[in-house]
C-alpha cells in the first residue's frame, strides 16, 4: 500500500518474520540489503549504519572508508521502531541543519507469524524548494517501495 499525503509518503509491507527479526534486520543489518545504487559517496558503500541510540548517526561507509552522513536518530525503541532525521537535500547533499531535515519513521507491528512494517517519510516541506523533488523520488517505485522490497527479500531468507 502506498499513500501520499501532502508532503509525506507512507509505505507498508508485511514480511514473514517476527517483529524482533524484522526490526533487527532493518536497523542493524541495513548494509546487507540496502540497494547498491542508493548511495551518495563516491565509492560504493560497504555498509549502511544506524547507531542504536537517540542522537546516533545514520550514514553510509564506502569501500574507501569514507563515511557520508544521511541523518540522525531521533527515537529508537527496539523492537517497535525508530525515527530518523533525513538530512539529505534534493541534490543528495547532507545539510546538518535540523530545521531542514525531514523524518523517516519505521514501525514494526506484530501480526501472528508476520510483521507489518510501516514506513512514513514526513515533513518533506522542511526541505524548502527541493521538498517536491524528494517527495517524487522517495514516493516513486524506485524509492521507498523498492527499498522495502529489498528489505523483505533479506528478512524472509
Amino acid at each position: 500500500m502506498t499513500q501520499g499525503t501532502g508532503m509525506s509518503v507512507l509505505k507498508t509491507i508485511t514480511v514473514r518474520a517476527s517483529q524482533e527479526r524484522a526490526f533487527t534486520v532493518f536497523a542493524t543489518r541495513m548494509g546487507s540489503w540496502w540497494p547498491a545504487a542508493h548511495h551518495i559517496g563516491e565509492a560504493d558503500f560497504a555498509d549502511v549504519v544506524i547507531e542504536p541510540r537517540v542522537g546516533g548517526r545514520w550514514f553510509e561507509r564506502g569501500h574507501d572508508g569514507v563515511e557520508c552522513e544521511w541523518g540522525r536518530v531521533l527515537a529508537y525503541d527496539p523492537h517497535d521502531g525508530f525515527v530518523l532525521a533525513w538530512h539529505l537535500q534534493g541534490d543528495w547533499e547532507y545539510d546538518p541543519d535540523p530545521a531542514r531535515a525531514s523524518e523517516v519513521e519505521v514501525r514494526f507491528i506484530p501480526d501472528g507469524p508476520t510483521t507489518r512494517v510501516e514506513l512514513e517519510h514526513r515533513r518533506l516541506e522542511r526541505h524548502g524548494e527541493s521538498g517536491d523533488d524528494i517527495l517524487a523520488s522517495v514516493g516513486s517505485d524506485n524509492g521507498w517501495s523498492h527499498i522495502l522490497l529489498s528489505f523483505s527479500d533479506a528478512v524472509e531468507d
